[in-house]
């Protein structure tokens, strides 16, 4: 098993240190390398990122606001050249942080911690059902996909209604649209997704979930008639 990974670095002189370590290491295979964080939060798009070795001092964005823009996060290895920011690493729940200059043997202590974190989530992913985590009121949360009834666009934030609870987020409804199961989540209006599975009843214009009405677009009625269908 391998982890597909990315660098994201500001010094190509670090970049291709870190390169050279993750070739020279079996269990990751590299994905891609950024020199900062926008190319990175334009750059990952639909690509499969299990690991990120992220530097914190760029410009523009630096790796702790890089992450806080990231809806559904990979594990995080910080690398960076001062000890100072350890403590709000690990507050992001990183998996292990490097100070440069990296050598070889805790660079694999630390790739070690990353896999089996990595076997961890898969063996409670198998167990406990698909879930994501959300950033809420600064703190992440685990919400499990089958207890998400919809969501719901609110400006620049999406408000997530579960079964227990609701949570408002800091993203667009494409953005958090991806990170949810395609054939269980319908768009059903340019302010609305929901559970597919949630769904009670509808007419030409409203869903109903939970007593809750949710309008319905006139151009998504067919599809989402089409898409009910595999649950019948």
């Amino acid at each position: 098993m391998s982890l597909n990974c990315i660098v994201v670095d500001d010094s190509s002189i670090q970049r291709l240190s870190l390169i050279k370590l993750i070739e020279s290491n079996s269990n990751l295979n590299l994905i891609a390398e950024y020199k900062n964080a926008v190319d990175a939060k334009n750059g990952i798009g639909a690509k499969k990122i299990d690991l990120i070795f992220l530097d914190v001092e760029m410009p523009v964005i630096n790796g702790f606001e890089f992450l806080d823009v990231l809806t559904n996060k990979p594990q995080i290895i910080f690398v960076t050249g001062k000890a100072e920011y350890a403590m709000k690493a690990f507050e992001y729940e990183a998996t292990d942080y490097l100070k440069k200059p990296i050598e070889k043997e805790r660079f694999n202590i630390a790739v070690e911690k990353a896999l089996q974190k990595h076997l961890l989530n898969k063996d409670q992913n198998v167990k406990e059902g698909e879930y994501i985590f959300i950033k809420s009121n600064l703190k992440k949360r685990k919400v499990f996909i089958d207890d998400i009834k919809w969501i719901e666009a609110l400006g620049d934030y999406v408000k997530v209604f579960t079964i227990d609870n609701n949570y408002v987020v800091l993203s667009t409804m494409k953005s958090f649209e991806k990170e949810l199961p395609e054939k269980q989540f319908l768009r059903v209006h340019k302010s609305y997704i929901v559970n597919l599975k949630k769904i009670e009843r509808f007419d030409s214009k409203h869903i109903e979930i939970a007593g809750m009405n949710i309008p319905l677009s006139r151009t998504k009625k067919t599809i989402l008639a089409e898409a009910l269908e595999q649950f019948s």
